[in-house]
C-alpha cells in the first residue's frame, strides 16, 4: 500500500542515547511534530495507521540544518530540546520531528539519509 502522508523522525546519533531514552525521544517527536500538522493531515494520517520513518544524521548540526530545510519547505516540524533530567543535559537537542506531510515534500527533505539501525 503506498501512503501519501507520512512521517519522519530524525535522530541525533552523536549522542548515542540507551534505547529506553531514545524510544522516548522518538515518542517526543512523533507527538510534538504531529500537533504542528494541519487538522486533515493529522486525521487522514492517524486513519492510515500512522505511517513513520526513523532516521539518523551524525549531530546537533546536521538536525538544525534539516530543521531550517524542513521550514523553507513549510513542513510541520519541530526539535526535540531534552529536560536534562537524566542521560544529556538539558536542552540538548535529541531529535527531529517531520510531518505528517505529503510523502514526496518529506523524501525531498529527507530521502537521502539513512535508516536508524
Amino acid at each position: 500500500m503506498r501512503y501519501t502522508l507520512k512521517q519522519v523522525i530524525v535522530v541525533n546519533r552523536a549522542l548515542r542515547l540507551p534505547t529506553g531514552k531514545l524510544a522516548a525521544q522518538v515518542a517526543h517527536a512523533a507527538v510534538a511534530s504531529l500537533l504542528e500538522s494541519p487538522p486533515e493531515n493529522q486525521i487522514s494520517w492517524l486513519q492510515v495507521g500512522m505511517p513513520k520513518i526513523v532516521l539518523e544524521v551524525a549531530d546537533e548540526a546536521a538536525l538544525l540544518e534539516l530543521h531550517e530545510a524542513a521550514q523553507k519547505a513549510h513542513l510541520p516540524a519541530c526539535l526535540i530540546h531534552d529536560a536534562g533530567k537524566t542521560v544529556v543535559e538539558a536542552g540538548t537537542i535529541t531529535c527531529l520531528g517531520i510531518g505528517p506531510a505529503p510523502v514526496e515534500e518529506v523524501d525531498a527533505v529527507t530521502g537521502k539519509l539513512s535508516l536508524l539501525p
